[in-house]
């Protein structure tokens, strides 16, 4: 049901300066794959292949990855290393890729609203190539959200509990319990101090999102840090509608810190590549 799949991918990723001075935090790799691609093979399991991309200057890597490279190509072709191009080759048939450009840093929010020319009028998948999420053995995180859709028929904020102390790095829901993995939202703070959080269920980097959001966001006034939140629009939508709020299957890993970055290297290293030896 839900075809589209959008990543806003403009960021600078200054927390991994020097290496992101000219490449993008998305194409940073985990073992021997990108941030992005990982994203994009969650997508493409939960049947969203249609790939859009807001991205932004020096980002062209992200266009390129996911393109044909017939020097490269022409030089291992009929060699061993021919087949470590055969995953890459597969998704680009699978998905078709559209790009936008962010000009200007406004927040989420903002990034979100600049890809609705790619999206269009209809229900959607966000990515934030930051959080890789895995969950050996069952569903991806987006599949399982794109379940719940075809249930739920609203927008589905994916969270997961996280320390006290760390609240403050997050969007922060409150909500009413409809099952044990399932909430409807009913606050929603943007990166709130502990004294301000109205709980420790703070979302990740996956949405689903009806097509409404866009006249929100469009409407919101810029929020923390003088951004356009998606927090603050998605609210609005709450009062106005039903937003839920989804506890994910699975282990989410922060790739936009460094720490998280090496933990998800370590996993992905044992799990995947040593595994595929």
């Amino acid at each position: 049901m839900i075809k589209k799949c959008l990543f806003p991918a403009a960021g600078y990723g200054t927390r991994f300066l020097p290496a992101t001075k000219s490449m993008p935090k998305e194409m940073m790799p985990v073992v021997n794959k990108p941030l992005i691609e990982y994203g994009v093979d969650e997508a493409v399991e939960a049947g969203m292949t249609e790939i859009c991309m807001v991205t932004g200057r020096g980002k062209r890597a992200l266009e390129d990855h996911f393109d044909i490279n017939y020097e490269l190509e022409h030089q291992i072709s009929g060699t061993g290393k021919e087949s470590m191009l055969g995953h890459i080759r597969g998704v680009m048939e699978s998905c078709r890729f559209s790009y936008t450009r962010q000009t200007e840093m406004k927040g989420l929010g903002h990034a979100i609203l600049t890809g609705q020319t790619l999206v269009g009028d209809q229900p959607f998948a966000v990515v934030l190539a930051d959080d890789l999420c895995v969950n050996p053995g069952g569903p991806g995180v987006l599949a399982q959200m794109a379940k719940l859709y075809r249930q739920f028929r609203c927008s589905i904020v994916a969270v997961q509990e996280v320390p006290e102390d760390q609240v403050h790095k997050y969007g922060v829901i409150a909500g009413d319990v409809i099952r044990d993995d399932i909430l409807r939202v009913t606050d929603m703070v943007e990166k709130p101090t502990r004294e301000e959080a109205p709980s420790n269920l703070a979302i990740i980097g996956r949405y689903i999102l009806t097509p409404d959001i866009f006249d929100l966001i469009a409407n919101t006034e810029p929020g923390k840090g003088g951004e356009i939140q998606i927090t603050d629009a998605l609210l609005k939508q709450a009062q106005e509608g039903c937003v839920l709020a989804y506890r994910f299957k699975g282990t989410r890993f922060d790739c936009g810190s460094v720490e998280g970055f090496i933990d998800a290297t370590n996993y992905c290293y044992d799990h995947f590549y040593r595994a595929g030896e």
